[in-house]
């Protein structure tokens, strides 16, 4: 009787245990320019805000072990979506200015915001070579967002 009264309360410790852990993320966000951007939002999708930069750009968070994805949004620059692999817990962040676009179709915007997210890794390696970055190779993938429908 008493192991049956032990599993029955042993059983929702252990299940808590698993559900419940967390992983600390640290990094670092910077714009195009080089130059850190404090008071970064950082969230779930849409959801929850779950932490800021600090005024150069530092930032240590704690999320669930199952998290997959974080938004990055500010003023006057394009919000982030990094999608985490499993074992990146450093993440140094590359954020694109938001352009004003006038008079232009959608389609040639987007080719534009193209041109200019496909040189982020090349500003990454700068940033890494400058002593901004610690580390060289990124451990997450941002995604592009269209502006125009495909």
């Amino acid at each position: 009787m008493k192991t049956i009264l032990t599993f029955i309360f042993l059983i929702p410790l252990v299940i808590g245990n698993l559900f419940c852990q967390t992983r600390t993320i640290t990094g670092r966000i910077i714009s195009e320019d080089l130059e850190p951007i404090p008071a970064v939002s950082i969230q779930y999708i849409n959801t929850t805000l779950i932490g800021r930069t600090d005024l150069e750009g530092r930032f240590k968070i704690e999320v669930p072990s199952l998290t997959d994805s974080l938004l990055f949004s500010f003023i006057g620059m394009e919000c982030t979506v990094i999608k985490l692999s499993g074992d990146c817990n450093t993440l140094e962040i590359v954020m694109m200015v938001e352009t004003i676009y006038d008079f232009i179709t959608l389609k040639k915007v987007d080719r534009l915001r193209m041109k200019r997210f496909k040189k982020l890794p090349e500003i990454h390696q700068q940033a890494f070579d400058q002593g901004l970055f610690i580390t060289e190779n990124l451990c997450y993938e941002q995604a592009f967002e269209y502006y125009h429908d495909k």
